[in-house]
């Protein structure tokens, strides 16, 4: 009997990394029908992350909090036991916006979201923060979690990044008394400082509405933001690794909460327990929407694909489309790849009703398995 995990990430806009899983499952087990399936599905760590979180046992807990204009959004994380997962992107991500506002989106639902989980008991929280909308440092994070951002009249500053050229003083005395018990890890798959030509405001700003004199704006009050923390703090991450995710939320992370950044993918390897998966496969199933070069950089099937390598087991890749060459799959770990935009009739099969494509990838995979045993 076969034993075949099946570890795909969502196919983005399209289909869950849940329902990806259960519709290959059932192409494989129709040609298979003893085959010992295990689903795992994956993230990066950016949005699908709460979904990951409720496949492995975390309840949904609703919260109210701010979207990324400051409007008040219905919104949820995932609670298992005192561990909480917290997604920006569902709480105040650019799917959130009505209207794209480079300078007043803001971040504070997001430690709106921390706060009401420290408030009820969590003891460590994993923040996912792809998929963010705003480039306020994390300016908004910090005063939900009671920072004060304070002008040169004393009074708060104006919400997102735009209002923090007229901050004077930042007062970190009130932050929620919590913080220093509990142990915070962020899931972070880009490299970008906080300020500067690879900043935030100059490689994401675009992306969030950002025309040039934006950007440049937006860069100038970073660099306002962090000096300014850094005195208050004692310490300065601007230049870290990561310190520009999410608009700068990682560096607001790091530099005022103690948190670590992680390898979203490594982060979600960990929480679904990818390792006990893995133990006495034959054959590991991952994919997502888009194989590009993206996928080699921190992304989820990439990072699948490394931890099969490592245990000898071969891995194969459903998607939606390719742009990777089969030499660079290979060198991933990813020894086939099934599109199923090569399977459809008509262009928007595979993105609007992608489920009997996946169904007959799993047949093929199931095909092909069965025929390496003979």
């Amino acid at each position: 009997m076969a034993r075949i995990v099946l570890a795909p990430d969502k196919f983005k806009g399209s289909i869950t990394a849940r329902d990806v899983a259960a519709q290959v499952g059932a192409g494989i087990t129709a040609v298979l029908p003893d085959a010992e399936l295990v689903v795992v599905p994956v993230s990066d760590g950016g949005d699908g992350l709460l979904d990951v979180a409720l496949s492995v046992g975390f309840e949904r807990v609703d919260v109210e909090a701010s979207g990324p204009l400051g409007e008040p959004v219905s919104s949820w994380y995932a609670v298992r036991g005192d561990e909480v997962v917290i997604e920006m992107a569902e709480i105040c991500g650019l799917a959130r916006a009505s209207d794209l506002d480079a300078m007043g989106a803001t971040s504070r639902g997001l430690g709106e979201a921390i706060a009401t989980a420290l408030d009820r008991g969590a003891n460590s929280v994993l923040l996912g923060i792809g998929g963010s909308a705003s480039t306020d440092g994390g300016a908004g994070v910090l005063e939900a979690l009671g920072a004060r951002l304070l002008d040169g009249s004393g009074s708060p500053c104006r919400p997102g990044g735009g209002g923090l050229s007229a901050l004077e003083r930042v007062d970190l005395s009130a932050l929620h008394p919590r913080l220093a018990e509990v142990a915070i890890t962020v899931a972070c798959d880009v490299d970008n400082p906080l300020t500067g030509p690879r900043g935030a405001a100059a490689v994401y700003g675009p992306q969030k509405g950002a025309n040039p004199d934006q950007v440049a704006a937006l860069d100038q009050a970073l660099t306002r933001l962090a000096d300014i923390v850094s005195d208050a703090s004692g310490s300065d991450v601007r230049d870290a690794a990561g310190a520009g995710a999410a608009g700068g939320v990682g560096y607001a992370t790091l530099d005022v909460l103690g948190a670590t950044l992680r390898s979203g993918v490594d982060v979600v390897l960990d929480l679904v327990d990818f390792a006990d998966a893995l133990e006495g496969a034959d054959l590991v199933v991952t994919g997502e929407g888009m194989l590009d070069e993206q996928t080699l950089i921190g992304k989820a099937p990439a990072g699948v694909a490394a931890a099969a390598r490592a245990r000898g087991i071969p891995v194969v890749a459903v998607c939606g489309a390719r742009s990777l060459s089969d030499e660079l799959l290979r060198k991933a770990g990813i020894g086939a790849v099934h599109v199923i935009s090569d399977l459809a009739t008509e262009p928007r099969e595979s993105f609007e009703r992608p489920g009997p494509l996946l169904q007959r990838a799993g047949r093929a995979i199931a095909r092909e398995l069965k025929d390496s045993r003979t």
